[in-house]
């Protein structure tokens, strides 16, 4: 199979049908075999009949209905393990994505040997003030942190190399990530293509300011896993120390004052640098020990992981 189409969706009841007739019309077109797969996450509207129903007139339209809402990077996580396609390409369902893109997707993973395609929608046609404006400070703050020098991570259209998707698990809100998580996992070889924007045709946008928020977490998050995830110690031991340092600094300082400055002032226990010295050594030390229970339990899963290699050596 050439093409897996994986496609997430919330409340789009309206533009299944116009969406799957055109992904169609593009495949027969280039004689490309595919395979569409709708993930229904938990909509309340009719998308799942309708899904249903497409799914019997075309042998080629798979449908996973969630009970409920779980969000996109769990919709697109469900579809990666479903998908059998050579190349997988994502796309959103509310045909602001146009599938006249996705031939030349294919093309630049399937005969260029790239890992992932990312779209750039470099024209957009939404409000200013509510989503393009801050969709430019969340990419320029994302390249900045992750490294990777994309225009635009939020854009649903990327193409991927099948090993790439099987490779990375999808969850939390890290939808937008999946290019720096490939990266973690060893795919360097990521381009840019700017794609076609459209105006949303039916229904609503499902995303509010709120994502921007979590986008920024999550990609704290991500930044942390990839420089930290194996050597915890470097980090929280780093705080430890100079933690300790100032609890230590400001010790000192109470020691010298009550020896020989001030020996008939306030009790040491009264001061407020006290309180300070005795707050950041407690901290540092806590600090210490997150490092090392971080470096036993990856010590733990480095010894599970050798003894399986070992064993499906043995068992081969």
């Amino acid at each position: 199979m050439d093409i897996s189409v994986v496609i997430p969706l919330l409340d789009e009841q309206d533009s299944l049908v116009e969406l799957h007739d055109w992904i169609a019309q593009v495949m027969q077109s280039n004689q490309l075999t595919y395979e569409l797969i709708f993930i229904d996450d938990g909509s309340p509207d009719q998308s799942w009949e309708v899904i249903t129903n497409l799914s019997e007139k075309n042998p080629s339209v798979l449908g996973i209905k969630f009970s409920k809402n779980f969000g996109k990077s769990q919709a697109l996580h469900a579809g990666f393990e479903k998908a059998k396609g050579d190349v997988i390409i994502t796309m959103d369902a509310d045909l602001q994505d146009s599938p006249d893109e996705i031939p030349e997707l294919f093309h630049l993973i399937k005969n260029n040997d790239h890992d992932i395609v990312s779209g750039w929608k470099k024209k957009r046609y939404d409000a200013y003030f509510t989503k393009n404006l801050p969709s430019k400070l969340f990419n320029w703050a994302a390249r900045k942190i992750s490294g990777l020098k994309l225009h635009d991570f939020n854009c649903g259209l990327k193409s991927y190399k099948k090993e790439v998707v099987k490779s990375i698990e999808v969850y939390g809100e890290m939808h937008r990530y999946i290019p720096v998580l490939a990266v973690n996992a060893g795919f360097k070889n990521i381009i840019e293509k700017p794609v076609v924007h459209q105006a949303r045709k039916y229904g609503k946008t499902k995303f509010g300011m709120e994502r921007f928020i979590n986008g920024f977490l999550d990609l704290i998050t991500i930044w942390f896993i990839s420089r930290f995830a194996k050597r915890p110690m470097h980090f929280f031991g780093l705080l430890g120390v100079l933690m300790f340092i100032v609890g230590f600094g400001f010790a000192f300082y109470l020691g010298l004052d009550k020896l020989y400055f001030n020996p008939t002032g306030r009790l040491i226990s009264e001061r407020p640098e006290f309180f300070i010295a005795l707050t950041t050594m407690v901290i540092g030390t806590q600090f210490f020990v997150a490092g090392f229970l971080g470096e036993i339990i990856l010590q733990s899963r480095n010894n599970k992981e050798r003894y399986h290699i070992s064993a499906t050596t043995k068992s081969r």
